[in-house]
């Protein structure tokens, strides 16, 4: 049996299982909360495994493992931050996130940032958090397609367009039978395949590149900075690089998609299950990936000019036919349903946010899943329309969703309730500072700004848009939430 009949059977079942999951969900749906929330009655190890996969999903399979293959032990500082991104989302922010979503019924990240504000206040702020979270994820959803579609085009004679529908036709099937169950609960799974594959893979290429003594040798004959901390960076630059890296864990502190995971926890012990669940499934991913790099990097001796089809060539190098076909085929379909959860949280965003389901509790699934419907559509039309170029630059959406929300969700946790006007303003900074450093970043420009833009680490693009909305927040005057 070829490597490419397994992969294509592979595939086929793991669609099937996740229409599957679709269909058993779909007996779940009662109303609006079932269907974005799960009706706040989501375990640990559901909420825990969905949660991990959901935040890094292939992109620390293929990115990561990418990232720390070209540049070295010093790409590894990102871990800590990502790291201490798990543990402040579900030590710090989810017991008062959960409890108030239980207590209040809040369905998303909106309801909680908009509790005790006026209608008035309410409604412009649900507006400008929409507005922010369709732009940010229509986009982010069309490139996650575009680059999926063109993933299967490389493995099968499929054309783009019909690779394209045919995966984001699956997504959309299951995404509105089972609402957030289906999604949880595919990203679960995923999670356990990612897991698995961040075991496996890595244990077989570091057999195959001699064991750690074989790695140890290719890092003593790599370039000298190649096996350095600093990468071979002078002392600003690498604080600057160890920020800018480390502040990658800020992001997920503004995350629809993230929040709900929090606040579909059906209580307390459920919380402290899926903590422990995801920080391990993260120490076992993260770790697993660094290993396949360095023993990537062993086995080719860094001939790869680009690092993140470094787990491809050692699934096919390492593994017998079989076994690299399940894995090709399990990382491909990984890229695809990454985007399930995001496209609930932007239908969420349109639907509940915006009121279109308020006194009409009759239609609230009618409406929530035609909006879904409506945003996934718009999505399939960008991919299929936007040139490469626009997708290169969607990469800053998790920093400036992170910079628009995460400041006001520590505020509000520390007990600040800031108004209308400086909560708008917050958000309006937080994004827009991210925007402008990100531009800035992509120009020629030899000015001061431009130039800090452009350093090492994207630090100014991940820690000035915090610095500021969170000045403002904590400099209002204080009230207990």
């Amino acid at each position: 049996m070829s490597q490419q009949t397994v992969v294509l059977l592979t595939l086929i079942l793991y669609k099937v299982a996740l229409l599957g999951i679709g269909f058993w969900a779909a007996r779940r749906m009662r109303g609006e909360d079932d269907f974005f929330v799960g009706g706040r009655g989501v375990g640990g190890l559901v909420s825990g495994l969905s949660y991990a996969a959901s935040t890094s999903s292939a992109w620390v399979l293929l990115g990561f493992s990418g990232f720390v293959y070209t540049a070295g032990l010093s790409a590894l500082w990102m871990v800590p931050g990502i790291l201490g991104g798990y543990v402040v989302m579900w030590v710090v922010i989810a017991p008062r996130l959960s409890g108030e979503a239980r207590a209040k019924s809040h369905v998303t990240l909106t309801d909680y940032l908009t509790d005790g504000l006026g209608v008035p206040g309410a409604k412009a702020v649900a507006a400008l958090s929409t507005a922010l979270t369709l732009f940010c994820f229509v986009f982010y959803i069309a490139a996650q397609f575009d680059a999926a579609a063109k993933a299967f085009t490389d493995q099968f004679a499929l054309g783009q367009t019909e690779a394209l529908l045919l995966g984001a036709g699956v997504i959309l099937i299951y995404s509105l039978m089972g609402g957030y169950w289906a999604v949880s609960v595919t990203d679960t799974l995923q999670g356990f395949v990612m897991a698995a594959v961040a075991i496996g893979l890595p244990l077989a290429a570091l057999i195959a590149a001699g064991g750690p003594a074989g790695v140890s040798a290719a890092l003593a004959a790599a370039p000298s900075d190649y096996g350095t901390a600093a990468g071979g960076r002078g002392a600003m630059a690498f604080t600057g690089f160890v920020l800018g890296v480390l502040a990658i864990g800020l992001g997920p502190f503004g995350q629809p998609h993230l929040h709900a995971r929090l606040m579909s926890l059906k209580d307390e012990p459920a919380r402290r299950r899926g903590f422990v669940l995801a920080m391990g499934w993260a120490v076992i991913v993260y770790a697993g990936m660094a290993t396949l790099a360095l023993a990537g990097r062993a086995l080719t001796g860094g001939a790869l000019a680009d690092g993140e089809v470094l787990f491809y060539r050692l699934a096919a190098d390492v593994l017998p036919p079989i076994l690299a076909g399940i894995v090709i085929a399990a990382i491909l379909s990984a890229v695809m349903s990454t985007v399930d959860s995001i496209l609930l949280s932007a239908a969420a965003s349109v639907a509940h946010d915006l009121g279109f389901t308020k006194g009409h509790p009759a239609r609230a699934l009618l409406i929530s899943r035609s909006v879904m419907a409506a945003i996934a559509v718009l999505s399939v039309a960008l991919a299929l329309s936007l040139p490469d170029s626009i997708f290169n630059r969607v990469l800053f959406a998790w920093s400036a969703l992170g910079a628009a929300f995460g400041p006001l969700v520590l505020a509000r946790v520390a007990g600040r309730r800031p108004g209308t006007a400086t909560t708008l303003l917050a958000i309006a900074l937080g994004f827009g500072v991210t925007v402008l450093f990100y531009v800035l970043g992509t120009t020629a420009s030899d000015d001061l700004l431009s130039r800090a833009a452009r350093l090492d680490g994207d630090s100014f693009e991940r820690l000035v848009p915090w610095v500021v909305p969170l000045a403002l927040l904590f400099a209002s005057p204080r009230r207990s939430v």
